[in-house]
């Protein structure tokens, strides 16, 4: 789910259990058979004010007498319980069970109390935090007089108001499936299984093999220079550092001795700076080309798909393409929604929340694609488009996902186990895969908790168009494949958007007798999806 429980889960070092209330205390204890005690609420008094975009500080001050409550219950047990030298079970003094024992007693207690203002702050107030507050409960101490004060800032979700989210007027993009497409795709689905032949009248087309030496240039310096590499022709082609959007254009009709010039544009992602967003040239020297045999459709190859004929193989690419299509009309709804319901919002997102929320926000995305029916190759070349850019893009999802979260948590929205094993259900039979293997991979992934978000945000977006009016617009053929290679355009280490400033990590600490340190806890690596590198020949 979304991260926004974390004020609840942070929980301190140690805590106690107290079952014996402080004298004048409420009957608390007295509740109906099965059901669990509620303690008694803190009184705590909380400071809270906005110290930049998406980031609060907050100020909490529990009063005296809750903690002196706390701390009198404990040593009340212990003063039964604890063995101390030289006295009977419950015959030692109090005082010297509150000496002997006031380290202890003070770290459970304080343990406790910060648990306790913690859910009861989540609760009284409408804080929304997008990670864990950053307490160390270490460095919080109980006074030896007075109320109990501790501080600390934590990353939220935007305050904003939600317009009318019903009966919006939307356009949804529709085209016939004919059976070229079908056809087309087909191609696709059984190119990983063909082998390469030449192709000596040339005439290079959509699905062929370029075999080609790539020398790319800025201006007249030279950027880098690549042999012998294949590149398959695609609408766009995906560098690890650039998008050529028009390579299928610029491809097309290229013959053995020809020489091609490409666009490419580069990512914010490369090692040199100053190139960073350019757009370069980059010279094909083409070798051959080559055409992909496809394999031969024998009923034994065709039950690797869970079919028996050529038939029954192109009916379930049409389900497929049929799914495809209500994706991209998904995706389409969800930026006609968000550009009606959020834009006229200042949508500050300060540059740190967002490097920490891009893989998050890919991760949804991915779940998105894989709901919508898409391959896995066709969603690494996606993936590759949108970590050409991956600040803005992160901006763009973040956007989607805090309006619509924010319509769940109006609508009362949530999911249940079901929701995740049908869904799993769903992605396995799309991929061929169990269930079984489908949920260890999105648990070694790290993905679980993304595909929660994306079904809870399906269901917010689905009572949004289930109200809404439309328009249906024709368009026309669907976007291009991305074909993805792994050379770069500029050589060198790519610049990592999303990391931290080495500066920003190592702040230096505060004096001691100013301010105790507060450490920051630290947070599980999220693992980014791997791209499979293509042998030569290979479409990737």
């Amino acid at each position: 789910m979304t991260d926004e429980s974390d004020v609840k889960r942070q929980e301190p070092e140690t805590q106690a259990t107290v079952d014996e209330p402080a004298e004048g205390a409420a009957p608390e204890e007295v509740a109906e058979e099965g059901e669990e005690k509620q303690p008694e609420k803190l009184h705590q008094s909380v400071e809270m004010r906005d110290v930049g975009p998406c980031k609060k500080y907050i100020k909490v001050t529990v009063e005296r007498a809750d903690i002196d409550k706390l701390m009198d219950a404990k040593y009340s047990e212990l003063v039964v319980e604890a063995p101390v030298a030289g006295f009977r079970p419950g015959k030692a003094p109090r005082k010297i069970i509150e000496r002997r024992f006031h380290k202890d007693v003070s770290s459970q207690v304080r343990g406790q109390v910060l648990l306790q203002s913690l859910e009861q702050l989540a609760e009284d107030h409408d804080i929304a935090p997008l990670t864990a507050p950053n307490i160390d409960p270490a460095q919080i101490e109980i006074p030896k007089e007075g109320p109990l004060v501790y501080e600390f800032e934590v990353e939220v979700r935007p305050s904003f108001d939600l317009p009318n989210y019903k009966g919006l007027k939307l356009k949804r993009p529709v085209r016939t499936i004919t059976d070229a497409d079908v056809v087309e795709e087909e191609r696709r689905i059984l190119s990983p299984y063909g082998s390469l032949v030449p192709k000596p009248e040339g005439n290079a087309q959509i699905g062929d093999y370029l075999i080609t030496d790539m020398t790319t240039k800025a201006n007249d310096r030279l950027l880098s220079s690549h042999k012998e590499i294949t590149i398959r022709v695609e609408e766009r082609l995906a560098l690890k550092d650039g998008v050529a959007e028009q390579f299928g254009e610029q491809a097309k009709g290229a013959g053995a001795g020809d020489t091609r010039t490409i666009d490419i544009k580069l990512s914010d992602r490369v090692a040199d700076e100053a190139l960073r967003g350019k757009t370069v040239q980059a010279e094909l020297d083409i070798k051959e080309i080559k055409s992909m045999r496809l394999p031969e459709l024998t009923e034994e190859f065709l039950h690797q798909f869970g079919v028996h004929s050529q038939e029954q193989l192109r009916e379930r690419i049409r389900v497929l393409l049929d799914r495809r299509q209500e994706y991209q009309q998904r995706k389409s709804a969800r930026e006609q929604v968000l550009e009606q319901l959020a834009g006229n919002i200042n949508w500050e997102l300060p540059r740190d929340l967002l490097q920490r929320q891009a893989q998050r926000s890919l991760n949804r995305q991915i779940m998105e694609m894989r709901s919508g029916g898409m391959t896995e190759e066709a969603i690494r070349g996606q993936l590759r488009l949108l970590q050409q850019d991956t600040l803005h893009n992160t901006a763009s999802a973040l956007k989607e996902h805090f309006v619509l979260q924010k319509i769940a948590e109006v609508e009362e929205l949530d999911i249940d186990e079901n929701d995740i094993d049908d869904e799993i259900e769903l992605i396995a039979v799309q991929n061929n895969e169990s269930p079984r293997r489908v949920r260890a991979r999105f648990e070694k992934e790290d993905l679980m908790e993304a595909l929660a978000t994306q079904i809870v945000e399906r269901k917010a977006l689905d009572l949004i168009l289930d109200s809404a009016e439309y328009e249906e617009v024709q368009v026309g053929k669907e976007e291009g494949a991305v074909g993805t290679m792994e050379e770069q355009a500029v050589p060198g280490a790519m610049h990592d958007p999303t990391k931290v400033p080495e500066e920003e990590e190592e702040k230096p600490t505060e004096k001691a007798e100013d301010k105790p340190a507060e450490k920051k806890p630290t947070e599980k690596a999220e693992e980014k999806p791997t791209e499979k590198k293509p042998s030569s020949g290979n479409q990737s």
